[in-house]
Formats: structure tokens, C-alpha cells, sequence
């Protein structure tokens, strides 16, 4: 048992730390497009290329805004933060009910 709980604490830190990650890959994006950088620099297009597939689902059923504001990021952001709190934190605590 100690084996399958070590092997979920692992899992949860591994995926806790890909959601920081791809939340700062958001955050860059949305600086990025505040201040028009190059789309031909290579650090742009990876931020698009990586945030793009799970923006756009989320830009395509939001209503559009009068102003122009993407609130797509903000609603990534705020998936993140419910998965590290929610499936991170169970994936944690099912490891120490284990042990």
C-alpha cells in the first residue's frame, strides 16, 4: 500500500506542477497579446501554439464582448486553480488514507 501511495503523492506533485506551468504559459500569453509582440519571434508562437487548442473551445462558446475583451484566460486560470485545489488536494489526501 505504501508503494500505491507514494506512486499518488508523486502523481498529484507531477500534476500540480504542470498546472503551474501552463498557468504562467497563460499569463505570458495574455502579456503577449497586450503588447503586439512579433508573431514571428519563436517564444510567441510556442505561447500560441500551446494555449491556442484550449483557448479557442472556450473563446467559441463565450459571448463576445462589445469591447473586444477575451475572458478566456480568465476562465483557464480559474480551471486551474480548481483543479489544483480539488483533484490535486483529493489525489494528496487519498495518498495519506492509504499510508
Amino acid at each position: 500500500m505504501f508503494v500505491i501511495a507514494n506512486l499518488l503523492v508523486a502523481g498529484a506533485q507531477a500534476l500540480d506542477y504542470i498546472l503551474w506551468a501552463y498557468l504562467w504559459i497563460v499569463i505570458g500569453r495574455v502579456i503577449i497579446s497586450w503588447v503586439h509582440a512579433d508573431p514571428d519571434n519563436p517564444i510567441v508562437r510556442f505561447l500560441y501554439r500551446v494555449t491556442e487548442p484550449v483557448l479557442r473551445p472556450i473563446r467559441r462558446r463565450l459571448p463576445t464582448m462589445q469591447m473586444g475583451l477575451d475572458l478566456s484566460p480568465m476562465l483557464v486560470i480559474l480551471a486551474i486553480y480548481f483543479l489544483q485545489s480539488f483533484l490535486v488536494e483529493s489525489l494528496r489526501d487519498l495518498a495519506l488514507s492509504l499510508r
